[in-house]
């Protein structure tokens, strides 16, 4: 059975970093790719970062770019999502995602087949 479980999300400051991991089970990174998303309310799901299978390929949102690092450690089975500079439009759910590609993409939200339950980034003063 394959399970994804975020964490690391909370409060912080405008300007300020928080690390969000997403631990996972049923599965490994050779075969498949992990994206991050975000749901903030009253909007749709959005894409944030994704890293393929193997590491075969990264990808960020415009947003997002030059201040969120995704990376992963097979050993723990966890992919990370460092967040840095964050902005109150940052604040959001945020969500993992497992899909089985090595080209992973943050605008195919159907590409992905297993999801995790979420955690709160609320970037506030």
């Amino acid at each position: 059975q394959l399970q994804l479980a975020e964490s690391g999300g909370g409060l912080v400051q405008p300007g300020g970093s928080l690390r969000l991991s997403c631990t996972f089970s049923g599965f490994t990174l050779d075969y498949f790719g992990i994206g991050w998303f975000r749901q903030a309310p009253g909007n749709e799901r959005e894409g944030v970062s994704c890293i393929g299978a193997r590491d075969a390929s990264r990808a960020y949102a415009d947003s997002v770019s030059g201040r969120f690092t995704i990376s992963s450690d097979n050993a723990k089975n966890t992919v990370y999502l460092q967040m840095n500079s964050l902005k109150p439009e940052d604040t959001a759910v945020y969500y993992c995602a497992a899909a089985q590609v090595s080209f992973c993409s943050i605008s195919g939200l159907n590409d992905y087949d297993y999801w995790g339950q979420g955690t709160q980034v609320t970037v506030s003063s």
